[in-house]
């Protein structure tokens, strides 16, 4: 993790957030689990968010220790299982948005994304940092995808000024 850690630290200003990104399989162990975040934390300032998969990292217990730690869940559509009430951390939200109904293929819909535009632009009123991502690659459909919501979003802020 250090010389990771070193390597990303040379993006400085550049490195917004660390994603960790777990197997389907990997159950939650809270010791295992504390330690690697409180060790990971430790080495850097950089945001970090969690993408788990398995059902048992998608509880309360497990929300309250990462928000101690300081780190957010990600936000992933579709979602592996109901996300607890603390998803966000340190004022951050990490979306992530693999295709729905059909995961790494499906476009999402204008509609979809006009209510997401709205939804993230409630979040950085709020003063959150919000990062997106689309991972719709299979088919093309993450770069029309995400320059439409970006469109969306600076039409928004071009309304505020």
């Amino acid at each position: 993790m250090e010389k990771f850690i070193d390597e990303v630290s040379r993006l400085e200003q550049k490195l917004g957030c660390l994603l960790v990104q777990l197997p389907p399989s990997l159950r939650f162990d809270e010791r295992a689990v504390r330690t690697f975040f409180a060790d990971l934390r430790g080495m850097t300032d950089v945001a970090i968010v969690c993408e788990p998969r398995h059902p048992t990292w998608f509880t309360p217990v497990v929300g309250d220790m990462l928000m101690e730690l300081g780190i957010a869940y990600v936000e992933a559509d579709p979602e592996p299982a109901p996300l607890p009430p603390q998803i966000q951390a340190a004022g951050l939200r990490y979306i992530r948005l693999h295709g729905s109904p059909v995961i790494y293929h499906s476009p999402y819909s204008e509609a979809y994304l006009e209510q997401l535009a709205n939804d993230i632009e409630r979040s950085i009123h709020a003063g959150k940092k919000v990062w997106c991502v689309f991972d719709n690659t299979a088919n093309g459909e993450a770069v029309p995808n995400a320059l439409s919501l970006l469109a969306r979003l600076q039409r928004s802020a071009s309304a505020r000024q």
